[in-house]
């Protein structure tokens, strides 16, 4: 049986986070900042990467929007005590579903916002599937696809998206997270994916980010990358922050619990 067999035999079922001085400083200027933001309301919006899919100990109420308790958006509001928290990110959440699914938690008095979202509108979970089951042609091809998604149809959604949150919170700072890469090239990974296969998955990230940068600064939001958080904590790295194939599947390719208080939550602090 071939090693690609093999592994996706595992996927029987379907694929659906100086000077003392100056450091002194900059911690003050950190503390001042969280204050800042917790001084009014806090909506963490968006998709699995922000309800915190893959992390565990969701919140009975959230059903399948899978809300952690470990998820960065809960883990910024214990520590900072917002005047008021609303957590209504979901799992599977596109532009569209945040749109009009999520955005009822915005109001006058929300200063602060957070959101994930595009990796669905681009269909990222079936280019996974598409990777892990079909060959090295069939998986290109879908990344190169979702690539498409990306240049054309995406900007506009997120431009939609964007404007309704302004309009439902016009005085927030707004907090665009990105996604990390999944792979670390040439690392330890012995079976599964090929190298050409891992490369391609990567620089779709990439390319993903890109968009929601632009998008982000157009819309005079704040961007935040994860790359460099995740940064030797990439499947094959040894120490990854993100699930690969595993059961319950819909934890594949999601932060773990380190990946949302490693990754995600020091890249959102960095902006605030």
């Amino acid at each position: 049986m071939s090693v690609r067999r093999i592994w996706a035999s595992l996927s029987t079922f379907t694929l659906a986070a100086v000077a003392a001085l100056g450091m002194a400083g900059t911690a003050v200027a950190a503390d001042s900042a969280a204050e800042s933001a917790a001084a009014g309301g806090y909506v963490a919006l968006g998709d699995s990467y922000s309800s915190g899919v893959g992390a565990g100990d969701y919140l009975p109420d959230s059903g399948d929007c899978r809300r952690s308790a470990n998820a960065y958006p809960q883990l910024w509001a214990a520590a900072n005590s917002p005047t008021s928290f609303a957590f209504v990110a979901c799992s599977g959440a596109t532009t569209s579903s945040v749109a009009s699914g999520q955005l009822g938690a915005l109001n006058a008095s929300t200063t602060l916002v957070s959101v994930t979202a595009g990796g669905n509108d681009v269909g990222f979970a079936d280019v996974m599937q598409n990777c892990v089951l079909g060959s090295e042609a069939t998986c290109i091809s879908s990344v190169d696809a979702a690539i498409a998604k990306m240049n054309n149809s995406l900007p506009g959604s997120l431009d939609s998206l964007y404007a309704g949150i302004r309009a439902g919170a016009p005085s927030a700072q707004v907090v665009v997270l990105g996604y990390p890469r999944f792979y670390q090239l040439s690392g330890s990974c012995v079976a599964g994916l090929t190298e050409a296969e891992r490369a391609a998955i990567n620089n779709a990230s990439d390319v993903l980010n890109g968009v929601l940068a632009k998008r982000a600064a157009d819309a005079g939001f704040t961007f935040s990358g994860v790359v460099d958080e995740f940064t030797g904590h990439e499947l094959c790295s040894g120490d990854a922050w993100l699930h690969s194939v595993t059961v319950p599947v819909y934890h594949s390719y999601h932060p773990t619990v380190a990946g949302q208080s490693g990754g995600y939550l020091p890249a959102f602090r960095s902006v605030l």
